[in-house]
């Protein structure tokens, strides 16, 4: 879908709702993707994002300082052999043609789009400090690149919904295009039923994007994954009908016009529905190329946080691929909860990193091992794109049915094989093996 004008020639005003690091990420790309801004960035594409040490990490809790530097990785443990489920091997991704062509970039001013539309990212801050931060290192990013950012404390206390909504409402009412990074949010969703918006689109938030597409084609209703199966709670039903709504809304009909605009493999295209490929052209032009360690790094996953797999299980795995790959590293995922972490780096004597900005950035800049493993995540699809050319292997261990808890949906040990069994260009094995 390219910039349009709103009705009678004004511009489209558009603003996005992100609530995550990665959905800002990918408001970049889509907006790089529509030839926004024209302007050069405010640093060349090797420096660091403001606020980001030499190597864009940060340990446990972001700071107000300089992060500190990434160590790199140390020399390659002996293999040992290790008991865990079969794996994939991605080579190198080639970068994908994307849907929309040059007649879809058009000049722009900083915070505008083609035309003079105005483009605002509101950010709508979640309470988890991890998360905070890396929005922070990635709101500062965006207004480097020329972007405006409104930072909205959206969940500071019991009247902070009321006073968000209502001091976004104008900004609703008048808008031709948003822009969402999670249309299984409940905010999202509500702030949907203000809008008059004629174009929708929504940014990859990972693996959910495959489920939410899935789910529009087939009339369902919106629920995440890891939660399908399970019986809805009173806050569910008394939110149905705006979930409701929110799903009307984003069904092409009457002259609405919805994009996906997805690193993620679409299998079911509602009609009417416009998707457009994600190849992480912006990362990879304004970061990198990175420095390639021997080593191998592992990439964490928080399905222990969301009950979908066994902690001690997920110990077991991490301990066993570690040893039998040589990792030396662990990037963490921003929900993993310290305790699970701490075990982790005791009990397998890996190097525990918590990155203050998203892995595709990270692992672009550098330094990055030659193989990074990973569990099914959306890193199974977007590595390879954001390490497209640089010879970087992601490998990526599928999930034991053993490994999941009593109470997993019963949809997830499906919806995790489909992760991985989508990626592009993978090879399976019986067994693992050292990398």
């Amino acid at each position: 879908m390219s910039p349009r004008a709103g009705q009678a020639g004004h511009p489209a005003r558009t603003l996005a709702f992100v609530e995550s690091p990665v959905q800002l990420l990918n408001v970049l790309e889509w907006a790089h993707l529509h030839g926004l801004p024209d302007h050069p960035p405010s640093r060349p594409a090797t420096g660091a994002p403001a606020g980001a040490g030499p190597n864009g990490t940060a340990s446990a809790s972001p700071p107000a300082g300089p992060a500190p530097a990434l160590p790199e990785a140390g020399p390659v443990l002996p293999a040992q052999a290790g008991p865990v489920s079969a794996c994939v091997s991605a080579p190198p991704a080639q970068t994908r043609g994307s849907t929309v062509g040059a007649a879809a970039r058009g000049a722009v001013a900083g915070g505008a789009v083609a035309g003079g539309a105005e483009f605002t990212v509101v950010v709508l801050a979640p309470t988890d400090p991890m998360t905070r931060g890396q929005l922070r290192r990635m709101a500062d990013l965006a207004r480097d690149e020329g972007y405006r950012v409104r930072w909205e404390e959206a969940r500071g206390g019991t009247t902070a919904p009321f006073h968000t909504i209502g001091g976004l409402a104008g900004l609703l009412r008048r808008a031709g295009r948003i822009v969402m990074g999670d249309p299984f949010s409940r905010y999202v969703q509500l702030l949907l039923t203000i809008t008059r918006a004629r174009d929708l689109v929504v940014v990859d938030d990972g693996t959910a994007t495959m489920e939410f597409v899935a789910q529009l084609a087939r009339g369902e209703r919106l629920v995440r994954w890891h939660r399908k199966g399970g019986r809805p709670g009173a806050r569910d039903l008394l939110f149905a009908p705006v979930s409701s709504s929110a799903r009307r809304r984003l069904t092409p009909s009457g002259g609405r016009r919805v994009e996906v605009f997805s690193s993620m493999p679409v299998t079911e295209t509602p009609e009417g529905v416009t998707v457009t490929a994600n190849d992480f052209a912006w990362t990879r032009a304004r970061f990198g190329p990175p420095r390639i360690t021997d080593g191998a790094d592992m990439v964490g996953t928080s399905l222990v946080e969301t009950g979908v797999v066994d902690g001690e299980r997920y110990l077991a795995a991490v301990r066993d691929l570690a040893r039998a790959h040589g990792v030396t590293r662990y990037f963490a995922h921003r929900r993993e909860n310290t305790g699970k972490l701490h075990r982790l780096a005791v009990e397998t004597g890996l190097e525990i990193v918590r990155p203050d900005l998203p892995l595709e950035l990270i692992a672009r800049r550098g330094p990055i091992g030659r193989t990074v493993l990973s569990f099914p995540s959306t890193v199974v699809h977007t590595l390879p794109l954001a390490l497209a050319g640089t010879g970087v292997r992601v490998a990526v261990c599928d999930i034991d049915p053993a490994w999941l808890t009593a109470t997993a949906s019963p949809r997830a040990q499906g919806f995790l094989s489909g992760v991985t069994g989508t990626a592009r260009d993978v090879h399976r094995l019986t067994a693992v093996a050292p990398a």
